[in-house]
C-alpha cells in the first residue's frame, strides 16, 4: 500500500491500530449538523456522533472512541464559557466552530484549550474542518522531536505538540537529539532551540541534514534572539522553517501543519513517480534504483536472488471476463506479493502481468523454498468477480547466482520464467551457477 492509499483507506469504528476513529460533533444547529457530518463521513470515511446540548455531551465524549470534539458556543443548556472546559477535561482535543468571531469573542478563544477556531459562516468553513480533521487524524501517526535545553520551555513546546495529536519525543541538548533520530525513524519533524550547550541548533540542523533528507524530516528552528542573520543560518543550514519566540498556538500550529502537510506532498508525489498506480507497488523505473544497492551489496558478498513472476494465461481472464477482472487480478496477485515479502525485499510490478522480486540474504536452497512458497499462496486465492471466484496460477523464474550487473541477473531470471512455462506453467525454475541464456528464446504466456 502507497502512502496516498494508507491516507485515503476508509475506516469506521475503531482502527486495527487501537485509535479511535470517530469525531463527536456537538451542534445545536440540525441543518449545519448533517452537513458536515455527512461531509467528514463521504470525504474522510471517518465516524461522526451528534450531539444537540452540552448535557448530551458529556453523556457520550468517550475518549476510547472519540479522537476530536467540534463544538459550537451557543447550546440549548449552556454557552459561551461554559462550553469548552468541561469537554477540554476529557483530554480529547477540541475545536470550536462558531458564528460568533468579534475581537471580544476572538480573545477568550485564544485563551481557551483548544486546538483551533473555525468561522462557521466562512464560505469555505467546511473545506477547512475537513482539511483540519484530516490532519489531527494523520497526526497521531506521526512522531516529533523536541529539542531545548530549558526543560519549561521543551515542556511547553512538547505539549503543544501532543495537543495537536503527535507522538512526541524530547532531548536536551544536540547530541541526545541524534541518539533519539538514530533510534526512532519514525520522527518526521524535528523543532529545536538555538541557544544549547555543546551544539547549536543550527548545527544540530546541519548534523541532520547529513542523514535526513528534506524530504523526510522537517525541521524548525526556535529562537528567542532579534538577531535577524540566525534565520538565514537556521535556512542555510537544512532547515525547513523558523518561529521567533514567543509564538501565538495559532502560528505554532499553522507552520507545524504546514511543515507536515508539504512532507505528505512531496511523499505523495514521490509515489505517483516511483510506484505502481494501480498494485502500489514498486514501478519498473524505481524497481532499478532501489535494486542497484542491493546488487552492490550483493557483490560485496551478501547472497540475492532475482525472480520474475509472470501470471499464467492472464490474456484468458481479460478475454473471459473483462479488463476489469484482469485489473482484479492483478491487484489481487500484487497484495499476495506484498504479504509473502519480508521488510527488506523488493517487490515491483516488472509490466503488463508480469512482477519482480529482489530478495537478499537467500541462497539458492532457500530461495527454492520461498517462491515455492510464494508459488503455492498465489495459486491458493480465490478472488472474487461479481459473478464468479477467480482461481489463477504464476510460474517464476529465479537467479540466485550473482551476475555481472542486475539487468544480466533479471535477464537470466526471465530465461528461467520462459522455461517454467514452457515446462507446464504453475512452477518455479532455478538458473544454475553454470546457466546461460541461448541466442534466443520466444515468450510463452
Amino acid at each position: 500500500m502507497t502512502r496516498l492509499d494508507a491516507l485515503l483507506q476508509p475506516r469506521a469504528g475503531e482502527a486495527e491500530s487501537g485509535h479511535p476513529e470517530c469525531v463527536l460533533l456537538v451542534e445545536n444547529s440540525r441543518v449545519f449538523a448533517e452537513m458536515l457530518a455527512t461531509a467528514v463521513r463521504e470525504r474522510l470515511g471517518l465516524a461522526v456522533d451528534v450531539a444537540g446540548s452540552l448535557a448530551e455531551a458529556r453523556q457520550r465524549l468517550d475518549p476510547a472512541r472519540h479522537f476530536l470534539v467540534l463544538t459550537g458556543l451557543v447550546l440549548p443548556d449552556a454557552s459561551g464559557d461554559e462550553i469548552v472546559p468541561p469537554l477540554a477535561r476529557s483530554g480529547v482535543p477540541t475545536v470550536v466552530v462558531t458564528s460568533m468571531l468579534d475581537d471580544e469573542t476572538r480573545q477568550r478563544l485564544v485563551r481557551m484549550p483548544i486546538i483551533d477556531y473555525v468561522p462557521k459562516t466562512a464560505p469555505d468553513s467546511i473545506d477547512y474542518l475537513i482539511w483540519l480533521i484530516q490532519r489531527l487524524d494523520r497526526n497521531r501517526r506521526i512522531a516529533a522531536l523536541v529539542v531545548d535545553d530549558s526543560a519549561s520551555s521543551r515542556e511547553h513546546t512538547a505539549a503543544l505538540l501532543r495537543q495537536f495529536g503527535l507522538n512526541v519525543r524530547e532531548a536536551a541538548c544536540g547530541e541526545d537529539a541524534l541518539d533519539v533520530l538514530a533510534e526512532d525513524r519514525s520522527i518526521r519533524l524535528v523543532i529545536t532551540d538555538f541557544h544549547m550547550p555543546g551544539m547549536t541548533g543550527v548545527d544540530l540542523t546541519r548534523r541532520i541534514r547529513t542523514t535526513h533528507s528534506r524530504d523526510r524530516l522537517a525541521v524548525i528552528g526556535l529562537s528567542g534572539s532579534s538577531h535577524a542573520p540566525l534565520v538565514a543560518q537556521f535556512l542555510k543550514h537544512g532547515a525547513n522553517d523558523f518561529l521567533h519566540k514567543p509564538y501565538s498556538r495559532e502560528e505554532f500550529l499553522c507552520r507545524v501543519s504546514q511543515n507536515i502537510d508539504n512532507l505528505e506532498l512531496i511523499g505523495t508525489l514521490q509515489d505517483l513517480a516511483t510506484r505502481d498506480f494501480l498494485t502500489g507497488l514498486v514501478n519498473r523505473r524505481h524497481l532499478f534504483t532501489v535494486g542497484e544497492a542491493l546488487f552492490q551489496q550483493a557483490r560485496a558478498g551478501r547472497p540475492l536472488a532475482a525472480a520474475l513472476l509472470d501470471i499464467d494465461h492472464f490474456k484468458h481472464i481479460n478475454d473471459t471476463y473483462g479488463h476489469d477482472a484482469g485489473d482484479i487480478a492483478l491487484k489481487h496477485v500484487a497484495k499476495a506479493l506484498q504479504d509473502h515479502a519480508r521488510p527488506e525485499d523488493v517487490v515491483a510490478r516488472f509490466g503488463g502481468e508480469e512482477f519482480c522480486v529482489l530478495a537478499p540474504d537467500l541462497d539458492s536452497a532457500q530461495s527454492h523454498a520461498y517462491f515455492q512458497r510464494l508459488r503455492e499462496a498465489i495459486e491458493a486465492l480465490q478472488i472474487p468477480l461479481p459473478d464468479h471466484v477467480l482461481r489463477l496460477t504464476v510460474s517464476i523464474g529465479v537467479q540466485s547466482h550473482l551476475d555481472r550487473t542486475l539487468h544480466a541477473m533479471l535477464s537470466e531470471a526471465d530465461r528461467q520464467l520462459y522455461l517454467a512455462k514452457a515446462g507446464g506453467r504453475n512452477r518455479v525454475e532455478m538458473a544454475t551457477a553454470a546457466s546461460e541464456a541461448p541466442a534466443e528464446t520466444a515468450a510463452v504466456h
